[in-house]
């Protein structure tokens, strides 16, 4: 896996992730379920590969 994500790329999905679970806390009901789609932004901007990114053959990640 080569990354394919700048850094200021992963860390707002580190935020939106984060974010995003944090409904697992606050919210009530079945409906704080749809924090776990923060996993997602969470995983890719830890690890610094978006597989959605390879598909299109995009990158936010300058060469050098």
């Amino acid at each position: 896996m080569k990354v394919n994500e700048a850094t200021w790329d992963r860390v707002l999905r580190v935020i939106v992730g984060l974010f995003l679970l944090s409904f697992l806390i606050w919210m009530e009901g079945n409906s704080k379920y749809w924090g776990l789609i923060g996993l997602l932004p969470l995983i890719t901007g830890l690890v610094g590969y978006c597989p959605a990114y390879s598909l299109f053959k995009v990158s936010t990640r300058k060469e050098s």
